[in-house]
């Protein structure tokens, strides 16, 4: 975490001695004029100057500390130019899909006015608000998955599920590492991770940061479908990884691959299976059973995790009936079916 220090001003970071608000921080929500909000697994804390140190303080202290800093422009003018290396220019390209990704694999997005053109958005200008999501190496966290996602030999093809900020590209990364590696009982698997915005694998100068295991490849900043057949056709796969699938192009890779006898573990954004219906072009696919497995990704009312695991080569993600709660671990809940 000492990497997302050196993100604040230097007047802030000074101030910061104690290190433990960093422990399990999800995301730094940072608005032009206001408090630096700190996001814990669904709590919120704000980060307060009191007799000189910065920390973390609930809500009911921040409405009554008049050391409750309040960031200025000056502030969001020096993070950015920590984020971007002293070159936003060289981020342009990010910075028209609204987020840079840093080194760790954390995610900046960013907000203010946009810039556009004929040919559409070209940049965002007078930036006044970021959020970063602060990406989390959690090995182990997907242990309880892995009997659901094997199929003999090989996986079904599974979608992680979840709405932004609920865990599925952590839990994706660590599905990465453990069928990668293999384990007592199954081979590792050859596996092809498509990381276009560089969150799962975290790669610096090409080499990935995080732990993805010992016969993983990774292609970084590359569009999903253009990646997936450039790894279907280059790197002779077992196993394609790719995050938050969305488009038609996306989709029409993932069939391609599924076709080719290569197996998919990706993510999608959804709240609940029902919405996945809803999902034009997904709704095609699940119909036609390409998926078979369905891993839905929630908080729990204590803020911990939770997930559920439906059957979608049975079908079965239509009938809620036939799930049930199950184990804890590592701060995470499984709930689970009879497979």
């Amino acid at each position: 975490m000492e990497n997302l220090k050196v993100l604040f001003p230097v007047h802030i970071r000074k101030k910061i001695k104690n290190n433990l608000w960093l422990n399990d921080l999800e995301e730094i929500r940072i608005r032009a004029g206001q408090p630096i909000e700190l996001a814990y697994s669904g709590k919120t804390r704000y980060l307060t100057d009191m007799d000189g140190e910065m920390c973390a303080c609930v809500r009911e202290s921040v409405q009554n500390a008049r050391a409750c800093y309040r960031i200025t422009g000056a502030d969001i003018a020096e993070m950015l130019s920590y984020i971007s290396e002293y070159s936003l220019y060289a981020y342009q390209e990010e910075l028209r899909q609204g987020y840079i990704t840093i080194e760790g694999g954390h995610r900046v997005g960013i907000a203010g006015e946009i810039a556009k053109d004929r040919e559409g958005i070209t940049g965002i200008k007078y930036i006044s608000f970021m959020n970063i999501r602060v990406a989390h190496e959690k090995k182990g966290c997907a242990e309880k998955i892995l009997p659901f996602l094997k199929d003999g030999e090989s996986i079904y093809n599974t979608l992680l599920v979840s709405k932004p900020g609920a865990g599925k590209t952590t839990c994706l990364r660590d599905c990465i590492r453990s069928l990668s590696n293999g384990k007592e009982g199954w081979e590792g698997m050859k596996i092809c991770v498509v990381d276009e915005r560089s969150e799962i694998a975290a790669c610096h100068l090409g080499i990935p940061q995080n732990d993805m295991g010992i016969r993983t490849d990774v292609l970084s900043g590359c569009g999903k479908s253009e990646g997936m057949m450039l790894m279907l056709r280059s790197m002779s796969p077992q196993i394609i990884a790719v995050d938050e699938l969305g488009g038609k192009k996306d989709f029409q890779a993932v069939e391609q691959a599924a076709c080719s006898g290569v197996r998919i573990l990706g993510t999608v954004h959804a709240d609940t299976v029902e919405e996945l219906w809803e999902k034009p072009y997904l709704k095609k696919w699940m119909k036609r059973g390409i998926f078979e497995r369905f891993i839905l990704i929630r908080h729990n009312r204590s803020g911990e995790r939770d997930f559920q695991v439906f059957n979608g080569k049975e079908n079965s993600y239509a009938k809620a009936d036939r799930w049930y709660s199950g184990c804890r671990f590592r701060g995470w809940t499984c709930s689970k079916h009879d497979r």
